[in-house]
């Protein structure tokens, strides 16, 4: 008796079964082959879109941005002046060499890795032209995509244009960022410590610089500010002697 009612538990368990896997795929074939032919049909879309009007887009738009750009790294090289600011920022020529200007870059190749490299550039051209805001507006477009020394000097020129604008929280604010980024690289990290310690220490902000101080001394031994005895020095200033 006991086997007879156990087959029969399993051969009504069975019967049951079956229906109901029957009726969600006649319920829901359609909408599942539908959705997958949509998801087949974005998936082609946008390797269809990547292949035709991106790739080309992107090639474009370093073409246009060659002259420009090797400009701007000759002037962060030898020096900026107004001239040659202008020319990286609106175009003209350069030794009979057409220049388009950045910001037509910018509004033109809009999504590309040329246009975002150039908001980093244009907004250290306007920080140069002490032209604070936008300098700040351009820098904050710019995205690093975890280039992380771009990272750290963005942060450094933002805490710069928001100084010279006396938004001094601002300012600490960026430079304490740029400290945090990567605690490995020994040169930028910690130049941008530096850079945040003794702004911090201009404001009076005493804890806040031995804090940024005692880090690169710490942290970064070889680093020239630190083995020629500047941050003892400010250390001392703020009095600590140890």
């Amino acid at each position: 008796m006991a086997d007879n009612n156990v087959t029969t538990t399993t051969e009504t368990t069975t019967t049951e079964a079956q229906p109901i896997k029957k009726d969600f795929w006649a319920t829901y074939s359609k909408p599942i082959i539908y959705v997958g032919g949509a998801v087949i049909i974005l998936i082609a879309g946008y390797f269809g879109y990547k292949k035709f009007v991106v790739e080309p887009k992107e090639i474009k738009a370093n073409e246009a941005v060659f002259q420009a750009e090797s400009l701007f790294d000759k002037m962060a090289t030898t020096g900026f002046n107004k001239d040659s600011i202008n020319i990286v920022l609106n175009g003209g020529t350069v030794d009979n060499a057409n220049i388009t200007g950045l910001l037509k870059i910018i509004s033109t190749y809009s999504g590309t890795k040329a246009a975002n490299r150039a908001n980093y550039m244009v907004g250290a051209a306007y920080l140069q032209n002490k032209e604070f805001d936008k300098a700040i507006k351009y820098l904050n477009d710019f995205s690093s995509n975890g280039a992380y020394q771009l990272d750290i000097k963005k942060n450094i020129l933002l805490g710069h244009a928001y100084a010279e604008l006396k938004k001094t929280d601002d300012a600490l604010s960026a430079y304490k960022k740029a400290t945090t980024i990567n605690d490995k690289d020994e040169a930028l990290t910690a130049d941008a410590l530096i850079i945040a310690a003794a702004y911090a220490q201009s404001l009076g902000k005493k804890e806040d610089a031995i804090s940024l101080y005692q880090k690169a001394k710490d942290n970064y031994p070889a680093f020239p500010a630190v083995q020629n005895g500047d941050v003892d020095k400010n250390l001392a200033v703020l009095g600590v002697t140890k």
